[in-house]
């Protein structure tokens, strides 16, 4: 059966290095339809063994020495997770910087995780705060220049947030028009999967 006709909205997404994403909802729509829509998290205070496992089935490949080292601090993780409101947003002017690099610092020296398999099982718990930084986001936002495991990662969604603040008019309207095909993401995602698109496709 022929897939249906998207009809294009009339906004763009303008990323870095002078690149626009001319048809954003036809993107997400084909990223949707091929990866599934994100998983909704009714515990956002809590975090252990089934989130990672979650992180899995979505790509991080976090290995079972690894998942045993985090759940050691799982104390910490959640500590750190209930300082910061489920509802908190990059998109709003008051982000809760120091709360996001204390969450982040708890997964600091881990060998073999990064911030990709961090963010991968952190996005669900804070999903409008949280990108997932993988390899092609990290390589759109460039190397941090910070020296700590959180400071780097937190300077990371600085710059994520730039792009987030200059695209905002575009990404709200991107997120009702696909409320109304039946995914519900948060502007953070959005903006995530647009970058990964556009850097795949190059």
């Amino acid at each position: 059966m022929a897939q249906a006709t998207v009809p294009a909205l009339v906004v763009t997404v303008a990323l870095r290095d002078g690149v626009v994403v001319g048809d954003p909802l036809a993107q997400a729509l084909a990223f949707l339809e091929a990866y599934g829509a994100p998983r909704e998290d009714a515990l956002p205070s809590s975090f252990g063994e089934a989130d990672l496992r979650a992180a899995n089935r979505g790509g991080a490949r976090i290995s079972a020495v690894e998942i045993a080292t985090i759940l050691e601090r799982q104390p910490e993780i959640e500590a750190a997770l209930r300082v910061i409101a489920p509802a908190a947003s990059l998109t709003r002017h008051s982000v809760p910087w120091a709360e996001l690099m204390r969450l982040f610092d708890a997964f600091g020296d881990i060998r073999g995780v990064g911030f990709s398999k961090m963010t991968k099982a952190l996005h669900p718990k804070r999903p409008a705060l949280v990108p997932m930084l993988d390899s092609f986001v990290q390589q759109y936002l460039g190397a941090p220049s910070a020296e700590s495991f959180g400071e780097r990662a937190t300077e990371l969604v600085r710059r994520y947030k730039q792009d987030l603040d200059r695209n905002r008019p575009a990404l709200r309207e991107l997120r009702q028009e696909l409320a109304s095909h039946g995914y519900r993401l948060t502007e953070v995602r959005i903006l995530d999967l647009l970058i990964w698109s556009a850097l795949a496709a190059s």
